[in-house]
């Protein structure tokens, strides 16, 4: 159970920790000009606790940890990139589908980080995992 919980916080400190570089950082003002008037002034910080608790363990559930034959470090990029893909697409997807003035560009750069990220913070569970599996043993 401590492999799992141990896959789980890798995977949810390397989401956050990224994730808080792009938003906060690196592709602000592209969000800011793209849909900053979609914007709240302050994030409702218990609703984005609630998705760096519940994304990860996605992440983990379906990326990391699946049911099945242990997955390699490739497959579980892969499986976390997908992962991410599908995440994010769906949301991205459905803003252009129904909001008004949702831009393409914010959707496919959304897309590619959301798939990037996941698959990079799914590597790190993959790796956590498998180290305390090596200490068992």
């Amino acid at each position: 159970m401590r492999r799992y919980l141990a896959a789980y916080a890798a995977v949810a400190v390397v989401m956050v920790v990224l994730d808080f570089l792009w938003l906060g950082v690196i592709a602000r003002s592209m969000y800011v000009n793209g849909i900053g008037h979609l914007m709240a002034e302050r994030p409702n910080l218990p609703v984005v606790a609630l998705f760096y608790v519940i994304y990860p363990l996605g992440i983990t559930v379906f990326a990391v940890t699946p049911p099945g034959p242990a997955a390699g470090l490739r497959e579980t990029l892969v499986s976390g990139t997908l992962f991410g893909f599908f995440a994010y697409a769906t949301y991205d997807l459905t803003n252009l589908a129904t909001l008004k003035h949702w831009p393409a560009l914010i959707a496919m750069v959304d897309v590619t980080w959301g798939s990037m990220v996941t698959g990079i913070a799914a590597g790190a569970g993959h790796l956590v995992f498998d180290r305390f599996a090596r200490a068992v043993e």
